[in-house]
């Protein structure tokens, strides 16, 4: 007897919530843990055209460690499409500013460039300090 390898569809994915503490970890290294389990390629059931993976909450973002000289020298760029309205936002006022945007940037482009990778991307949820308003979802928090 033949095992055939179980695809799944959006009714039989079973999503869990889990709590991704950021606090003293290299920045890169959490942003390729948080893409991996929002796609589900960690569960052995990973289907790559359904939305298989787990929702994730982030927290401590502002606490995140980088290494090199990103700080000072990686710019984020944004453009509406008028002439001249290019702007440049340093990694280092990100950080201060808008921690979440900055996570959701990094995991943004590590998804799928496609409709599936925008609705992956609303399972992510990043919070700048330790509380968060998910504590019902979570078990055993």
């Amino acid at each position: 007897m033949k095992k055939f390898t179980q695809m799944l569809n959006s009714s039989t994915v079973e999503k869990n919530w889990v709590v991704i503490d950021a606090q003293g970890k290299i920045f890169g290294r959490v942003v390729t843990e948080i893409a991996t389990i929002l796609r589900g390629k960690n569960k052995p059931s990973f289907t790559p055209n359904v939305d298989c993976g787990d929702n994730v909450i982030v927290i401590n973002a502002s606490k995140a460690v980088f290494t090199g000289s990103k700080m000072e020298t990686k710019n984020y760029y944004t453009h509406s499409g008028y002439f001249g309205s290019t702007k440049t936002h340093k990694m280092s006022d990100m950080l201060e500013n808008n921690p979440e945007k900055l996570f959701k940037l990094a995991t943004r482009g590590m998804l799928p460039k496609t409709k599936l990778g925008a609705k992956i991307l609303k399972n992510l949820k990043v919070y700048a300090g330790a509380e968060h308003p998910h504590t019902a979802q979570v078990k055993g928090a």
